[in-house]
């Protein structure tokens, strides 16, 4: 019987092993998907317009959180965008990046409004009271914080760029600094349904 019993494991095991092995992500970017079951925010865009990410289905968003006073990786991060969306082609118009302030003390719609379409006219710049700024910032695991400097105050927060698929769904997170090329292959994998 233990023959049996052993023989009957050996088998389960030995087609277990059989089994097509997974292949890595084709995403350059992080597979953040199991993360999060649902995200969302309330907020306005530059032209008076209340958001949330439903307003966007059927488009990949690409979420980036940042500030207008940023001097290095806010404008750095958006003109990546621009390229990326560049290279996408006629699918560019499947697309919409959203740059939401983590400012909105400083960070006024008049200067969203220049600021943020100055790299692409299609981009959104989302604001909303600090309440609303926070609620949006925990959905998305993002941390800010005013440090003090010279001329004021600078904001930390977290880098990153959130891709959310074309049904609402967050499923990547790409680093600061991202190659646009890389960024354009996995908006267009999700595009297509990956």
């Amino acid at each position: 019987m233990w023959l049996r019993n052993l023989f009957l494991f050996l088998s389960v095991a030995l087609l277990a092993g059989c089994e097509k092995p997974k292949l890595p992500s084709p995403f350059h970017a992080n597979d953040i998907s199991v993360m999060f079951t649902e995200a969302d925010f309330h907020l306005t865009d530059h032209n008076g317009k209340p958001r949330s990410l439903a307003d966007f289905r059927g488009k990949v968003v690409a979420l980036f959180f940042g500030y207008t006073g940023c001097p290095d990786v806010c404008p750095t991060t958006l003109a990546d965008l621009a390229q990326a969306k560049k290279l996408l082609g006629k699918d560019a118009d499947r697309v919409q990046v959203l740059f939401v302030t983590v400012d909105p003390e400083r960070d006024r719609p008049e200067m969203m409004a220049k600021y943020v379409p100055a790299f692409d006219p299609s981009f959104l710049g989302l604001y909303g009271d600090a309440q609303a700024t926070a609620q949006a910032a925990k959905a998305f695991y993002v941390t800010y914080q005013k440090q003090s400097s010279e001329s004021g105050y600078n904001m930390d927060h977290s880098l990153g760029t959130f891709l959310v698929d074309p049904k609402g769904k967050v499923r990547l997170r790409a680093p600061h600094a991202q190659r646009a090329e890389w960024l354009a292959d996995d908006i267009r994998l999700l595009l297509g349904g990956a």
